[in-house]
């Protein structure tokens, strides 16, 4: 669809992952699968976390909090995903595409931010442990969790807000399956060039930030793992991290698959690899750090004890 003379039009169509009619009911069928997974998976960390006073430690308040922004973050995006593939019509409103593109924009990034801040947790227990219970008391957890909701939030109001002035005057399709920044700015008649230099300067280094923090706490933690003697004592203090360490790997492994790349050089392989550090990341977080995780097994044992002696 086309048109002239109308800078904000009242509706854009999302074209999914897939326009082919035949493919619409088994990406439903695949991604409710997703959906009810990512919902039912981080749902029971939460309560597991919750209910057992062994685990009210700064590690496990962390993989709370991301086990919540990860059913925010889905939310925000696979609903309306269900929604096109059951619909001819495909469209979302412009308040609401604006809306949407502002959510994903926040919580992708408090994803970011509180995994640095597990990070900096992990750093903590392993290279001064004698002092953990006084650096990671319960104001600092909070505190990096206020950090790590406030500057997200606002980075993405900037955002949106500088997309809100553009001119879309040439095509309301757009080549998504939701209103993410770079396929909209694609849409733009009107220069992007702000845009663009705002998302490499101060876009850049929000991102960058807790990317940063993870890999100079690792480095601090691989220095001080190196110097312990026996190999039991390495493999100890190196599965604590395991489990983050690959969190991180696919969460940025995708992310910088998508947006390191020209804004005219977007393709079906960006679109996967957005499904993987939107969706995938959020539903297999509760395998990745329950499959080793024998006080988080203990928890959901003890959860189900609960819930059956009701």
């Amino acid at each position: 669809m086309r048109w002239d003379n109308i800078s904000s039009p009242s509706e854009f169509i999302l074209l999914g992952l897939s326009s082919r009619p035949e493919d619409q009911k088994p990406l439903f069928v695949l991604f409710v699968t997703i959906y009810l997974v990512t919902l039912m998976g981080n749902l029971i960390i939460i309560l597991a976390i919750y209910s057992n006073i062994h685990l009210q430690t700064p590690m496990y308040f962390f993989l709370k909090s991301l086990s919540f922004v990860d059913i925010c973050y889905t939310t925000v995006i696979i609903p309306k995903m269900l929604i096109n593939f059951l619909s001819e019509a495909k469209t979302i409103l412009y308040s609401e595409c604006m809306t949407q593109t502002y959510f994903c924009l926040s919580f992708g990034n408090v994803d970011s931010y509180v995994l640095g801040a597990m990070a900096i947790d992990r750093y903590v227990a392993i290279c001064k442990p004698f002092h953990y219970i006084t650096i990671m008391s319960y104001k600092c957890c909070v505190l990096l969790l206020i950090i790590s909701l406030t500057i997200p939030f606002l980075h993405s109001l900037l955002h949106v807000h500088l997309l809100n002035q553009l001119t879309f005057c040439a095509s309301n399709i757009i080549h998504h399956f939701f209103c993410e920044l770079k396929a909209m700015l694609k849409l733009s008649c009107s220069s992007t060039y702000v845009n663009e230099i705002v998302i490499k300067t101060e876009g850049l280094s929000v991102v960058m930030a807790p990317f940063m923090c993870i890999i100079i706490s690792y480095l601090r933690i691989l220095t001080t793992v190196l110097k312990i003697p026996s190999t039991a004592g390495k493999y100890k203090a190196f599965s604590t991290c395991g489990s983050h360490l690959t969190v991180v790997s696919l969460f940025y492994g995708s992310i910088s698959y998508v947006y390191l790349q020209p804004l005219n050089s977007y393709t079906i392989k960006d679109r996967i690899a957005t499904v993987i550090y939107t969706m995938l990341t959020s539903m297999l977080n509760p395998f990745i750090y329950s499959l080793r995780n024998k006080d988080l097994k203990q928890g959901f044992g003890k959860l189900i004890d609960r819930i059956k002696s009701q």
